[in-house]
């Protein structure tokens, strides 16, 4: 069983960058398929950003494809999500996730961090 930490969110500034990361414990990440969700209030927790396992394939949701990254340091057992020219709809609990997949459309996952918060101010 993998646990998964996030840390780095806040407050920022709109137009703005920010980088979320991860810490796994418990198991190692290096052959899991690593991903970002996010829920933003009031909405339903949706896909953000994808890793595959040598990090060679990375996948974003459509609204944050260009300003979005995603990265993984296996040695360090942590991936990462780098913000860039942050929106107000950034806003959001940001989930890191392990073992994600697809499947008719929908991502999901099978391990959960607890989550963390990003606001974006104007």
């Amino acid at each position: 069983q993998v646990q998964l930490v996030e840390s780095g969110g806040g407050l920022v500034q709109a137009g703005g960058s920010l980088r979320v990361s991860c810490a796994a414990s418990g198991q190692t990440i290096s052959d899991y398929v690593m991903g970002w969700f996010r829920q933003a209030p009031g909405k339903e927790r949706e896909f953000v950003a994808a890793i595959t396992p040598g990090g060679g394939g990375k996948y974003f949701a459509d609204s944050v494809t260009g300003r979005f990254t995603i990265s993984r340091d296996n040695a360090k057992n942590a991936v990462y999500l780098q913000i860039d020219r942050m929106h107000t709809e950034d806003t959001a609990v940001y989930y890191c996730a392990a073992d994600v997949s697809i499947e008719a459309g929908t991502w999901n996952a099978n391990f959960w961090g607890q989550g963390i918060q990003v606001t974006v101010s104007l």
